[in-house]
């Protein structure tokens, strides 16, 4: 637990971060596959709650097809329909059933999804339910020499777990009752406006720690100066342990190193992969919360005396007595989270580790001018938009937002994100951002409030100010245009990014001291201790 080790296990901590973008929850709405007329609908997800012998049993998720008329909204206007199995099950030909208006479930396979519905309508169906012979949904559309696509009654694919479920309790000659109805997602859901004020809320607190480690830096550096001059030479290592200055080969290899680690995120995620992700994370989240923990308690007189007292332990050096009465605490936290990480209010847990993560990170590495700033930013600008956007094309998915969600390890998403569950939506999930999205952005506003508690400049004559104000403009339009894009994932830094740099650039430039942030990083002070003798 000693703070010298802080910077390497935050480190791993970190690249794992900013493998990560924002990205939305499950995609609501896929206009991908090519529209014609009486083709033409939205994919939309489909809620089928399902009744057997008149007892409410389990809700199924189906995806409606490219054809035939819109589902209903609202679940109460959406009317409770008996279920029958097709005779034959493929429905590729007139069934033998007695169609009253009910919901016909076949199986896939056979004929073409419109030939299918155009039976099923025919027969005296209301709907038809589809039954994939995969676990997976499917996308059901209109095959290019089709002509008779007009089909008139909803057509839903469901799962093949679904499927089974439903056909047993058929041929048990129970009475079964479905719903369908697809509801619209909120424009807004009040899960991304608490998760605004984290993200704003742990750079703000970050950026506060980090500007004040370095005021002390400052002061006892002044300090040794009048002293006298036998100390100047031992000053270059005053401040700097624990602590991280990266340069700007460091920022670009970092964003280099953070793609090939996504990708082998996504070659390689499955349940275990994840497991280890969950341990790295927690190694890291209990290092960030006993560190959070021991600043916060040092600053009370109570804890003063025992902060300030240390003890040597084998392997870890010399602790603190805090230290030590915080770790337990601390490793508990992190192993019991581990363990139910999957109840529903493991975001909790998971929220508070991170947090503490981040502002650690922000605490210890630091960006010592506007010129690595510009480049980590800029760099990390590009590896969201080709990660999200750019990898569709060669990966036929977008990865991060593949990786983020969790897709190939049975939906359990990796660790390193903040999460808040999206309490008026009516297909639940997650809000999220990416570790990567609140550290790189957040080391660029801890480097301005650094400047103006140096320069003694006042909040509104800094830059801190602004730049918070940018952050949060920037991560604001991110959810604004994820929530236009109907849920689809978004790169939070593509907005964050121009909003952050353009406000130091224009600020920089109209005050005239763009060339010391972008060169020194640090105002410029005249040397008062030392004394020039007059020439004889």
């Amino acid at each position: 637990m000693d703070f010298q080790r802080a910077p390497c296990i935050v480190g791993v901590l970190l690249l794992l971060s900013m493998s990560l973008g924002s990205a939305g929850d499950v995609v609501h709405r896929d206009n991908v596959p090519p529209k014609r007329p009486g083709c033409d609908n939205d994919f939309v997800l489909v809620k089928v709650p399902t009744w057997i012998k008149g007892v409410h049993d389990r809700k199924y998720v189906g995806v409606g097809a490219r054809f035939g008329p819109t589902l209903e909204t609202k679940e109460k206007r959406a009317n409770r329909t008996r279920v029958v199995l097709a005779d034959p099950p493929d429905c590729c030909s007139t069934p033998k059933n007695n169609l009253t208006r009910e919901v016909i479930m076949v199986h896939r396979g056979g004929c073409s999804f419109t030939f299918k519905a155009n039976i099923a309508e025919s027969a005296g169906a209301s709907a038809i339910l589809i039954i994939n012979s995969d676990p997976e949904l499917f996308k059901m559309g209109c095959e290019d020499n089709e002509t008779n696509v007009h089909v008139h009654i909803p057509v839903v694919m469901l799962p093949l777990d679904a499927g089974v479920n439903l056909e047993k309790n058929l041929q048990n000659n129970s009475t079964v009752l479905v719903q369908l109805y697809s509801p619209l997602r909120p424009a807004v859901d009040i899960a991304e406006v608490f998760l605004w004020l984290m993200a704003v809320g742990t750079i703000l607190c970050a950026s506060y720690w980090s500007a004040w480690s370095a005021r002390e830096e400052a002061i006892e550096q002044d300090k040794l100066l009048k002293d006298g001059s036998d100390e100047i030479p031992s000053l270059e290592g005053i401040g700097s342990s624990g602590f991280v200055e990266i340069n700007t080969t460091a920022a670009i290899l970092f964003i280099v190193i953070a793609s090939c680690f996504l990708v082998m995120l996504y070659k390689l995620m499955s349940k275990r992969f994840i497991e280890i992700l969950v341990v790295l994370f927690c190694i890291g989240g209990v290092e960030g919360l006993q560190t959070c923990l021991v600043t916060l308690l040092s600053c009370f007189r109570w804890f003063e005396r025992v902060g300030q007292s240390y003890v040597k332990v084998p392997f870890f050096g010399a602790v603190s007595y805090l230290t030590l009465a915080i770790s337990p605490f601390c490793v508990a936290f992190g192993i019991v989270w581990a363990v139910f990480r999957k109840i529903s209010y493991a975001w909790i847990g998971q929220d508070v580790l991170g947090i503490a993560l981040i502002i650690t990170v922000l605490q210890i590495v630091r960006v010592p001018n506007l010129k690595v700033g510009t480049v980590l930013l800029s760099c990390a600008f590009l590896y969201d938009i080709f990660w999200v956007f750019v990898s569709k094309p060669l990966f036929h998915e977008s990865v991060m937002i593949v990786v983020a969600r969790g897709d190939k390890s049975g939906g359990d998403g990796i660790p390193m994100l903040l999460k808040i569950p999206r309490m008026f939506d009516p297909w639940g999930g997650y809000s999220i951002i990416g570790f990567g999205d609140i550290i790189l952005p957040g080391l660029l506003v801890a480097f301005s409030l650094r400047y103006d508690w140096l320069a003694k400049k006042s909040l509104r004559s800094g830059y801190f100010l602004w730049a918070m104000t940018a952050y949060g403009l920037g991560l604001l339009i991110t959810y604004v245009a994820l929530n236009m894009m109907d849920g689809h994932g978004q790169p939070a830094l593509l907005y964050i990014v121009p909003f952050t740099l353009g406000t130091f650039f224009t600020l920089g430039k109209k005050r005239g001291e763009l060339n010391i942030l972008w060169s020194r990083g640090k105002p410029e002070w005249p040397c008062q201790h030392i004394q020039f003798q007059p020439s004889q």
